[in-house]
């Protein structure tokens, strides 16, 4: 076999190539309106800081179960520093998504800071509430598993439990119409559980995902109260409308609306702007298109088998 030589640093290109190729890479450049911030890229909102606010978040309402160990005389003073520093965080990144997100000439007519702080304000007063919602959902998921053996177990290790935590956290941030920041939040979340929660979803109290892999829940779903889902449902709009120049209508609710102690099995396909009403079962597999009445039980016919023993 030919021995070949590899030396650092030996250039594969040369000079008039790499010309050549910056210069059409330049031109993708002009006039760019999508996808492209060379300019305003310092105002865009940073993954890493979002991460860091996430997980204080997280910290939050579930302390001591992540990497900070502390007795609970120590929780005050664990609190006041974590709330501090989100402060911050959070001014930071949602100064810099509003002003991305801000379509006036002038930004500085916008009063930007003003509106962050507000927003800020307005997210931390939150937080309590969304610790005794997620409380509930850790309790859901307890009673409506049966291989769940602790509280415990379900906040450490159950992906729904992260997944619906950043998902209300992103919901606040998403009805206040800050830009940019609430879809990160819940695309990291799926990134790391397979659930894709979109921020703009609302979600009732003692939601339970089981397992979760593969779930999708569109922007204007509506959950109620004490719904069981499990992996590989989705909750998605079964059309899009379009105006007059073609281009999709934004904000229309196009998703459907799941009422109180409804379970919807592995599998099942629930779409459009359809009622499902409370106390019903939806099988495994089951595609459903039209509303369904309070109560109702729904199946997918029984597929056939063909059984070979032996040869």
């Amino acid at each position: 076999m030919e021995k070949i030589d590899c030396l650092k640093n030996t250039p594969v290109l040369r000079d008039d190539e790499r010309l050549e190729l910056l210069a059409k890479l330049n031109q993708t450049f002009d006039g760019e309106k999508i996808g492209v911030n060379t300019l305003e890229g310092g105002n865009l909102p940073r993954r890493g800081e979002i991460l860091t606010i996430i997980n204080k978040l997280l910290e939050l309402v579930f302390p001591g179960y992540n990497d900070k160990l502390f007795s609970l005389d120590e929780l005050s003073d664990f609190f006041a520093n974590e709330i501090k520093e989100l402060e911050l965080l959070l001014f930071d990144q949602i100064c810099r998504a509003m002003k991305h997100g801000c379509k006036g000439d002038n930004c500085a007519d916008c009063n930007i800071s003003m509106q962050a702080k507000e927003s800020v304000k307005k997210f931390l007063s939150n937080i309590p509430d969304i610790r005794e919602m997620l409380k509930l959902d850790v309790h859901a998921a307890y009673v409506g598993d049966p291989a769940a053996m602790s509280y415990d177990e379900i906040i450490l290790s159950y992906p729904c439990i992260k997944t619906i935590a950043i998902q209300r956290f992103a919901h606040l941030l998403y009805l206040d119409k800050i830009p940019l920041i609430p879809r990160m939040m819940t695309e990291y979340a799926h990134s790391l559980t397979g659930i894709d929660i979109h921020p703009g979803a609302t979600l009732g109290q003692g939601v339970f995902i089981d397992h979760g892999t593969g779930v999708v829940i569109g922007e204007t779903a509506i959950i109620g109260n004490n719904v069981r889902i499990y992996q590989g449902v989705t909750l998605g709009a079964l059309s899009f409308p379009k105006d007059a120049c073609g281009m999709l209508i934004k904000g229309k609710k196009r998703h459907p609306t799941i009422e109180d102690n409804v379970i919807i099995y592995a599998g099942a396909t629930v779409l459009g702007d359809i009622t499902i009403g409370s106390n019903s079962v939806i099988g495994g597999n089951v595609w459903v298109t039209e509303s369904l009445a309070q109560g109702t039980k729904i199946t997918a016919k029984l597929p056939e088998h063909y059984v070979k023993v032996g040869k």
